[in-house]
Parts: structure tokens; C-alpha cells; sequence
């Protein structure tokens, strides 16, 4: 299963275990943790009381007496020191610690909050990057829905030089292109400008270009539908890189039940996001990820702020579903795969 980035309050997620960032007592405190203990109840501190606190890096697992969750599992995160005490490996630790927990007690879905990047003070960008990189290699292994929360629509505002890029190439793309069509939308409203060119073909001329570009268009017709479909171009794709069908719809965050589908119906047309997420995993260049996305009826164009974002990732080679989606987080855009 997929890893999803949301934005949501986490005492009202219905998964089967929510993550709780707490402090090593186990005892309740600010942040996501008090809001944990306050939502589930005073079971959960009576409970919590009973397991003798916790350490940095490690995880414990409780009922989740009030909550729409089966399981709170409470994992400590470390405290910035500057990077040089080891907290992105216990950071890391933090994450693996609990989905292992998760799986053990039979969980099919987990949502985590950003673990160490409030009070803590890791820096959001590398918290964000060491929680994805955790669920991504534990989820090679495991099919479960993993749901990453950010509640505080600040947070996912990533600072770091990447975003400072993107966000430079979007003013250079995709501001410069909306000003384009504004201008020949005013150079067309300019007074006394003709609606349109006049007709100075016959009535006969008329006929046979209209009788021409029919014969085109059933021509065309014919030639797409003996073209490859995207199902058909997808597994051709997959088979040459020498991959299973696993290694593929992992890496471009896609479900197990959707990737089915594709494979068993050679006409299924994906979503926009999902077919992208597929050349990315498949690192096609620009050329072939406009032609498997043109199969499944889509395109991409420098006058839509998601396009122009994975644009800027395909023309540098960077295939990393899960970076891109961080960045499409960050720009409010749709995600990939999931």
C-alpha cells in the first residue's frame, strides 16, 4: 500500500493505529501528544502508566480508548542538537520502531504525525525527509496504507535549497505563461479588431476540405486504435527494465488492488497523477513520459502549476516519486501514485 500525505488533525483519523510523538515519561504533554491524551480519555494515561516510560528511538504500543484508532503507539523522538548526535538515525528509528509494532498487532493502515519537528526542533525539512525515507524502505516490504500527517499547513512549507528551485521555476514557467495568454487575450479584445478571418472559400472548396479533414480524422482514428494502450505501454516498459509487477507500483506509490486493474484491462485509463507516477518509477525520459501520457489521454503544459512542477523534475532526471510528492505537498498540488 502507498504512503499518503495529508493534512488532517490525527485524533480524528480513522486509521487502525495512529502514532503518537511523545516525551519519555509516556505521561502526556503539549503538542500532538496532549492532544492524543486529551482526545482518547484518561484510560490512556492510566494505561501509559503502567509501561515505564520509553526511550529515544524506541516505540510502545496502548489501546486507543476514545480515539477512532485501534492501537496509539508511542514513539520518542529525539531532540535537536545540531546533527551531530545521531538524531536523523533515531529519528528513522522512531519510524520503523512503530510500524513494526503496527504489523505485529495486525494493523492495515498507520498515520504518523512529523515526529521531533515541533517542540523537538529537527528541522522540518529534514524531519519530513527521514520520515519519508523510513516508510518508503519499510513499506518495500509490507503493504500497508501509511498515512504521513501534517496538521499545521506551515509545516510542510520545506525550506531547503530544492524548494527554493522549484519554486523559481514555477515564477519562470508558469507565471510567464499565464502573462502570455492574458496578453493575446487583450491583443483579441483590442476594438475594431475582427472576430475572425472572413470565409473566401466557395461553397464547393468548402465541401472538399471539410470531406479531407474527415478522411484525416478516420485515419487518425484507426491509427490510435492500433496504437499500444497505456496498459499495454506500461508493461511493455516494465518488462524491459527486467522488473516484477511489485518493484514497479512501489516505487511509484500506486496501490497493489489499482495496479490489478491496469494489468487486467488493457483499455483502463489511470488518473493524471497515477500515470505520471508511473513514468517517473519507470524514469522515463521527457519524450516517453509525454507519449505513456499521452496513451492514457493527457499531456503535460506550462500553464498548470502541477504540470510545470513535474516538469522540473523530469528534465533533471529526478525519479524519486516521494521527493516530487513533497514538493507537490508544498505547492498544494495533487500527489503522485497515492
Amino acid at each position: 500500500m502507498p504512503l499518503k500525505l495529508i493534512r488532517q488533525d490525527i485524533t480524528r483519523l480513522p486509521a487502525d493505529a495512529i502514532v503518537n510523538a511523545a516525551n519519555p515519561s509516556l505521561l502526556g504533554g503539549g503538542g500532538v501528544d496532549g492532544a492524543i491524551h486529551r482526545a482518547a480519555g484518561p484510560g490512556l494515561l492510566a494505561e501509559c502508566r503502567t509501561l515505564g516510560g520509553c526511550g529515544t528511538g524506541k516505540a510502545k504500543v496502548t489501546g486507543a480508548y476514545n480515539l477512532p484508532a485501534k492501537y496509539v503507539i508511542h514513539t520518542v523522538g529525539p531532540v535537536w542538537q545540531g546533527g551531530g548526535a545521531g538524531e536523523e538515525e533515531l529519528l528513522r528509528s522512531c519510524y520503523l520502531e512503530s510500524l513494526r509494532l503496527a504489523e505485529e498487532k495486525g494493523c492495515l493502515s498507520v498515520a504518523f504525525p512529523l515526529i521531533s519537528a515541533g517542540a523537538y526542533s529537527v528541522p522540518v525539512d529534514i524531519a519530513l525527509d527521514t520520515a519519508v525515507a523510513a516508510i518508503r524502505d519499510y513499506l518495500e516490504g509490507s503493504e500497508m496504507l501509511v498515512y504521513l500527517v501534517i496538521f499545521d499547513r506551515d509545516s510542510a512549507r520545506l525550506l531547503g535549497e530544492l524548494y527554493g528551485r522549484v519554486e523559481s521555476y514555477i515564477d519562470d514557467n508558469y507565471a510567464r505563461t499565464h502573462l502570455d495568454l492574458n496578453l493575446q487575450k487583450r491583443r483579441r479584445a483590442v476594438p475594431g479588431r475582427p472576430a475572425a478571418m472572413p470565409n473566401f472559400f466557395s461553397g464547393a472548396a468548402k465541401a472538399a476540405g471539410e470531406a479531407m479533414d474527415a478522411a484525416c480524422e478516420s485515419v487518425s482514428a484507426l491509427d490510435s486504435a492500433l496504437d499500444e494502450s497505456f496498459s499495454q505501454m506500461l508493461l511493455r516498459k516494465i518488462d524491459e527494465k527486467g522488473w516484477t509487477d511489485a518493484q514497479c507500483y512501489k516505487k511509484a506509490n500506486v496501490d497493489r488492488k489499482l495496479f490489478s486493474k491496469i494489468r487486467s484491462d488493457v483499455l483502463y485509463k489511470p488518473s493524471k497523477p497515477t500515470a505520471i507516477a508511473f513514468a517517473i518509477a519507470l524514469e522515463l525520459g521527457e519524450g516517453e513520459t509525454e507519449e505513456l501520457l499521452m496513451k492514457a489521454g493527457y499531456a503535460l503544459s506550462r500553464s498548470n502549476r502541477f504540470d510545470v512542477i513535474i516538469r522540473y523534475f523530469v528534465e533533471r532526471g529526478i525519479y524519486d516519486v516521494f521527493r516530487i510528492n513533497e514538493a507537490l505537498f508544498a505547492f498544494d498540488q495533487p500527489l503522485l501514485g497515492a
